[in-house]
C-alpha cells in the first residue's frame, strides 16, 4: 500500500497540473483568436476596397460614409454622365456659375446659390465644392481663382 502522504502529494500535484492545463488551453485560445484577428481584417479591407473600386468605377453618386458620416461622391464628367447625376447642391452651384456673365469668384456663386458669404466658415465648403467640381472635370478654375463652365 501506498504512503497516504505521498498519495495526497500526487493528487495535489496533478489539481496543480489540471490547473495549469486549463489556464494554458485558455491562453492558447486567446492567443489563435488574436493571431486569426489579422487575417480577417485583411479579408474586410479586400472586400472594402473591391467595393470602394466598384463605386468609383461606376458613373452615379454613391452614397458612402466617412468618419460615420454620410457622403455622396461627385462623379467625372463623362460623354455618358448626366449633369443629373449630381447631388442638389452641386446643380445649383453649376447653375450659378452657367448664368454668370462670366468667370466667378465663390462669393459671387455663394450670393446666387443663397450662402452667408460675409462668414468666411459658411463660404470655405462651398469654396471647396467648386474646387471638387473642378476635379471632376464639371467647371474649370483660372489662374486668377475665378471659376467657369468647361463649355
Amino acid at each position: 500500500m501506498l504512503d497516504p502522504e505521498l498519495l495526497e502529494r500526487i493528487t495535489a500535484r496533478r489539481a496543480e497540473l489540471d490547473e495549469l492545463e486549463e489556464l494554458l488551453a485558455k491562453q492558447l485560445a486567446e492567443v489563435r483568436a488574436e493571431r486569426d484577428e489579422p487575417a480577417s481584417a485583411e479579408r474586410v479591407l479586400e472586400r472594402v476596397s473591391e467595393q470602394l473600386a466598384g463605386e468609383r468605377a461606376s458613373a452615379a453618386p454613391m452614397p458612402g460614409k466617412v468618419g460615420g458620416q454620410a457622403v455622396m461622391l461627385i462623379p467625372h464628367r463623362t460623354s455618358g454622365v448626366e449633369e443629373a447625376t449630381l447631388p442638389p447642391d452641386y446643380q445649383r452651384i453649376l447653375a450659378a456659375v452657367r448664368q454668370a456673365a462670366g468667370p466667378v469668384m465663390a462669393r459671387e456663386v455663394g450670393e446666387v446659390v443663397g450662402v452667408d458669404v460675409s462668414v468666411k466658415s459658411k463660404l470655405e465648403p462651398l469654396r471647396g465644392k467648386l474646387v471638387r467640381l473642378v476635379d471632376r472635370g464639371w467647371l474649370r478654375k483660372l489662374p486668377d481663382g475665378r471659376f467657369t463652365t468647361r463649355l
